[in-house]
């Protein structure tokens, strides 16, 4: 029930398919987290990654350095917008 045109749905897609594939990236991690939310609007979510807010602002703090706290909330404002446009899609 992914479609291209809400927001965020690019890391969805892509967080579903790291997820299936054994992939922790920062789209896995994402997915992870949103899970239970993801399910709600209809999306298969298998095997969350545990601890995964810890890990993504672990590799966040890597990739960004101090712009990692900033990065970390707005991917979590895109993951949410994209589970509410879901729900006004269903």
């Amino acid at each position: 029930m992914i479609t291209a045109h809400l927001p965020g749905a690019e890391l969805i897609e892509t967080g579903l398919a790291d997820l299936t594939a054994g992939a922790v990236t920062i789209e896995s991690l994402l997915v992870s987290i949103a899970a239970p939310g993801l399910r709600d609007v209809g999306l298969l979510v298998h095997l969350p990654i545990a601890d995964a807010e810890m890990q993504l602002y672990a590799l966040l703090s890597a990739r960004d350095g101090a712009a990692a706290h900033s990065r970390y909330n707005a991917l979590l404002r895109r993951v949410t917008s994209f589970r509410r446009a879901a729900q006004c899609a269903k």
